[in-house]
């Protein structure tokens, strides 16, 4: 998906380049405005490049949503047109996972720990691919404990509003014995 994504978002800049060649004669003001721009755009691609920071935060920010059980703020890091896959069910956008499955579960959850997560964050233009670690404690109001772990995988993508989770895949399972 972020390669198609990738692939789609490279066509606009080819297809502007080409209509450039296209025109064959440019005056010289029209060359100097259009290398000040591309030099613009190259600083502003390269200080995305170097920053992802802003990606690992918004992830951290979910997982923190989470442990707080606020709907409201994890709802937020999320795209309006979001995927969520978690152990290998596809819970639609992330407003349909809230509605039909986390929000639910939240009601029931006294205390929600994470335990040793990592998070590694690799950016590309607009887009960002994390990949996550974690350990997670469960408690119900009906004394149940649930202990896991687990890994996410997402993408995100980011605009003049900052960084938005596009989709997120997790999966957990017991821990091993050691």
């Amino acid at each position: 998906m972020a390669a198609a994504a990738l692939a789609l978002s490279a066509a606009p800049a080819l297809a502007q380049d080409m209509d450039h060649s296209a025109h064959g004669e440019h005056s010289q003001s029209k060359q100097m405005d259009h290398s000040a721009q591309g030099m613009n755009q190259a600083d502003h691609m390269a200080a995305m490049n170097d920053d992802v920071a802003g990606a690992e935060a918004a992830l951290t920010a979910y997982r923190n949503a989470l442990t707080a059980r606020d709907a409201e703020a994890m709802t937020a890091l999320f795209a309006e047109e979001s995927f969520v896959y978690e152990n290998g069910k596809d819970e639609g956008s992330f407003t349909n996972y809230m509605a039909h499955h986390l929000g639910p579960e939240l009601d029931a959850i006294t205390s929600f720990t994470f335990g040793e997560p990592t998070v590694a964050v690799t950016r590309m233009g607009h887009m960002a691919y994390g990949r996550e670690t974690y350990t997670y404690r469960i408690e119900l109001a009906d004394g149940r404990v649930i202990d896991r772990e687990g890994v996410a995988t997402s993408v995100l993508t980011h605009d003049a509003n900052g960084w938005k989770i596009v989709q997120y895949h997790s999966s957990s399972r017991p821990p091993r014995n050691q």
